[in-house]
């Protein structure tokens, strides 16, 4: 079943245990200029025709260069999904490395777990705060 058609994007919060996250992984933007240096949960469009899980794990493995097991969905208040940048709705997934190091191959210049308690000293963008403190409290 194909997912694209709402502008949807697919992330991922990585996280240490998906039953009882207590870190969660940071990834900052390098691109484009207008988001560079704010943190966010990693992921990315749906592409039309693909499934969000597909997409997502597309992203990761271009992004991070990891593989993932998704865990349950982080519902949102926009028909499950979470409202975000451009208009678009964002599906959220709990999830943890399946295999490969988490390092910033595209679009990111740094990667860094973040402590449940230190979450919201760091600048992230600002559609993903209300998902993190779903997550993380």
């Amino acid at each position: 079943m194909a997912d694209a058609p709402r502008r949807l994007v697919a992330a991922a919060a990585v996280v240490d245990d998906a039953t009882a996250p207590r870190r969660v992984l940071a990834a900052r933007r390098s691109a484009p200029p207008a988001l560079a240096g704010r943190w966010e949960l990693p992921g990315g469009k749906v592409e039309p025709g693909e499934r969000a899980e597909d997409a997502l794990h597309r992203e990761l493995a271009e992004e991070l260069g990891i593989t993932v097991r998704l865990g349950a969905v982080v519902a949102g208040p926009a028909d499950g999904d979470w409202p975000v940048l451009e208009g678009r709705t964002m599906r959220v997934w709990l999830a943890t490395v399946a295999s490969g190091e988490p390092r910033p191959l595209l679009d990111h210049d740094e990667l860094r777990w973040v402590d449940a308690e230190d979450w919201p000293a760091l600048p992230w963008l600002d559609p993903d705060r209300p998902i993190l403190a779903a997550i993380l409290g």
